[in-house]
């Protein structure tokens, strides 16, 4: 199934934008419905609560006065932390118990207000953000809510800040329109990126993009550290490192739109054990990609024989994210010339200006050709002899300059 955490800041519309994902098929696992139902009267977590704040949070006929629990744990830090370590635990027991009884291709909608505040992107596949401006929260938490102002605005400034939310966000939408405006975004994500994901970790389907070199996105630092969280999740302690490498992990340079991430693995042992756990976080294997093409052997870093040059190659399932997966083996050659080439294109900006040039006529090379692998291996090969010197050159400088990894 694809898990989508769905989050926002008070007042700035996710229940909008659940409600069209539920419309269209969306399984949702709303967090602030379940929040209510774990502390409802009789249950565990009221006793909880009234044991934690007094029963002075409690209504005459036993409930939860809501608004009185609000004065008194939204006012500090300490207060706060109290609040969640008791509602958290049972929202998080009540959330796999929903999970677990979707179906295997479902989409599952989670609605949690503080998903970033809590860390948790990498627990999902996509996180989406639905956004609006503080002041407009705060008409609309006053004006449709009839919260005090003063509440209004204590609650927006215990959330997570806007920058905090985009470094989180997969997907950013924005609510200032009109209500329904935000209808169409909602519909044109489920059909363009929910869907053919799901269908893709299932059907082990990697999405591809033609081999076209595009303007350096500044973007592409963070949409990388959502990945490798992710990818850091599925290996758990298989992993020896996780790294951006590639064109994409030098700010400035030009490139294919296409992340490359590098693991460290021990042995490739570990490599085909993290498989499954990778298909499962989005990342399924291409099983015809087991080898590094060797570098020529200059008496420094190289070595021809293919078996240290082996690796297991996986790929994002995301079609708004196209993103290579190396698994490689600690040391091995292949393993490091990625950081290398890596670390001596951001510290020379002469030679990454010439590596853009060789990409521009590489991507010429493949622009035409519609079948993706036979575009790719035209790429490919437009920039292998100028590989086999830079390999001697990248070495050079970091005997030069000590590089280590």
């Amino acid at each position: 199934m694809l898990r989508l955490g769905l989050t926002g800041g008070i007042g700035a519309g996710k229940s909008t934008v659940a409600k069209v994902l539920t419309e269209l098929g969306g399984v949702l696992v709303d967090a602030d419905v379940l929040a209510r139902e774990v502390v409802e009267p009789g249950t565990p977590g009221l006793q909880q609560l009234t044991d934690a704040f007094g029963s002075d949070i409690l209504a005459p006929d036993g409930s939860l006065d809501r608004p009185a629990l609000a004065s008194v744990a939204f006012g500090d830090e300490e207060s706060r932390k109290k609040l969640n370590a008791v509602v958290h635990p049972l929202v998080g027991k009540r959330t796999a118990e929903l999970i677990d009884g979707a179906a295997s291709d479902a989409v599952v909608v989670q609605d949690i207000p503080l998903l970033v505040e809590g860390s948790m992107g990498a627990f999902f596949h996509l996180v989406v953000v639905v956004w609006v401006d503080a002041e407009e929260r705060v008409r609309r938490l006053t004006g449709q809510r009839n919260m005090p102002e003063h509440d209004a605005r204590a609650r927006i400034a215990a959330q997570a800040t806007d920058d905090a939310r985009r470094a989180a966000a997969d997907v950013w939408i924005d609510n200032t329109g009109a209500p329904g405006s935000v209808d169409e975004q909602v519909r044109a994500l489920w059909h363009e990126r929910l869907i053919p994901f799901e269908r893709n970790i299932r059907e082990g389907i990697v999405a591809r993009t033609h081999p076209k070199q595009v303007t350096a996105d500044p973007a592409w630092d963070l949409q990388a550290r959502r990945i490798v969280g992710r990818l850091a999740l599925a290996c758990a302690d298989k992993a020896v490192r996780i790294d951006h490498v590639g064109s994409t992990a030098v700010p400035g340079l030009d490139a294919k739109d296409v992340i490359d991430i590098q693991i460290t693995v021990r042995g490739l042992d570990d490599a085909d054990a993290v498989g499954e756990q990778l298909r499962r976080a989005g990342f399924p294997r291409v099983e015809a990609s087991n080898f590094d093409e060797p570098k020529p052997a200059y008496g420094v870093g190289g070595e021809t024989d293919p078996a240290v040059w082996a690796k297991r190659f996986h790929g994002n399932a995301d079609p708004g994210r196209p993103a290579n997966v190396h698994v490689r083996v600690d040391g091995w050659p292949n393993q490091t010339f990625a950081l290398l080439f890596r670390d001596w294109l951001r510290a020379d900006a002469a030679v990454a200006t010439e590596y853009a040039g060789i990409k521009r006529r590489a991507s010429e090379a493949a622009a035409g050709i519609t079948d993706y692998n036979s575009a790719i291996n035209a790429y490919e090969d437009a920039k292998a002899p100028w590989f086999d010197v830079a390999y001697r050159r990248a070495w050079q400088w970091a005997k030069d300059t000590d590089w280590s990894s």
